[in-house]
């Protein structure tokens, strides 16, 4: 069951449920000022060309910006949560210029302190798990 309204308190959450689809800006300009603020202007992340002479596929989304994604896409579906973490785990590049859908599910509720556990997946256009992770995320209890 896909969630389609946004999540205030910990009430409006069920287990199993499935957070909204977010299809993150993976485009080399959105990339490249990500970079910039970040102070990572190397190649690997802002140029396609340079990223294949590394032996890449080509220019990277950098593991910071796709954690980024993570929590935007957490936020979209619960403005009022407090991430506690995100753990996450690098399966595959994430490709500049390329499509890629962030999903999540509820996989543990605890009433008591208002804790909220998503398992994540960052796929991409060919059904590949790229990334996949954990969200500790806390929300009211009322």
């Amino acid at each position: 069951m896909t969630s389609t309204t946004t999540v205030r308190s910990l009430g409006d959450v069920n287990f199993g449920e499935e957070l909204p689809v977010f299809d993150p800006d993976t485009g080399i300009e959105n990339v490249r000022r990500f970079c910039q603020a970040a102070g990572w202007m190397g190649p690997r992340f802002t140029d396609h060309d340079a990223a294949r002479a590394e032996g890449l596929p080509g220019a990277l989304v950098p593991g910071i910006m796709s954690q980024g994604f993570l929590a935007a896409m957490i936020h979209r579906w619960a403005p009022t949560a407090s991430i506690a973490a995100i753990d996450t785990v690098f399966r595959a590049p994430v490709i500049v210029d390329q499509a890629y859908h962030i999903k999540g599910v509820v996989t543990d509720i605890d009433e008591a302190s208002g804790q909220v556990e998503i398992d994540l997946t960052v796929v991409n256009d060919a059904g590949e798990t790229r990334v996949f992770g954990t969200a500790t995320v806390r929300l009211p209890i009322s």
